[in-house]
């Protein structure tokens, strides 16, 4: 498949997938016209290529994990870098975890503080809205 059939399918702009092939995560043949040629299983290629870019993994860091992803092959370098990934990861989810407590707790306390018909305060408690008043804290 030529690259904009390839970006087609996997919701990926032809310039990543060029950027990918500068990286070498992706390779393709060459057309006698010099137009790039995808074998279908670049589809699969790519999304895995998204997935991890998307959980956070440098290029360099994807090159090192295909070849274990496409031949089952680990060395304890690889073994070592896919650790400290899931490690980093769980770091990230760790703390947005925390991150989405605190704005739930927020939307609860504001939550309470409307349906009072209160204005929240500054530091997250609540007071009472003054009759035609405007607060800098509420709206």
């Amino acid at each position: 498949m030529r690259i904009g059939e390839l970006a087609a399918r996997t919701g990926v702009s032809v310039r990543a997938l060029r950027y990918y092939e500068e990286q070498h995560l992706l390779f393709s043949e060459r057309s006698p016209g010099g137009q790039r040629q995808y074998a279908d299983h670049a589809v699969d290629r790519v999304r895995m290529i998204q997935r991890l870019y998307g959980a956070g993994l440098s290029s360099r860091t994807i090159l090192g994990i295909l070849p274990c992803v496409v031949t089952g092959e680990v060395t304890p370098e690889l073994l070592g870098r896919l650790t400290a990934e899931r490690d980093r990861i769980q770091g990230q989810i760790t703390e947005l975890t925390g991150t989405r407590e605190r704005l739930d707790a927020i939307i609860a306390t504001s939550s309470r503080a409307h349906d009072a018909g209160e204005h929240c305060a500054p530091e997250g408690g609540v007071r009472p809205v003054a009759e035609g008043t405007a607060t800098a804290a509420g709206t």
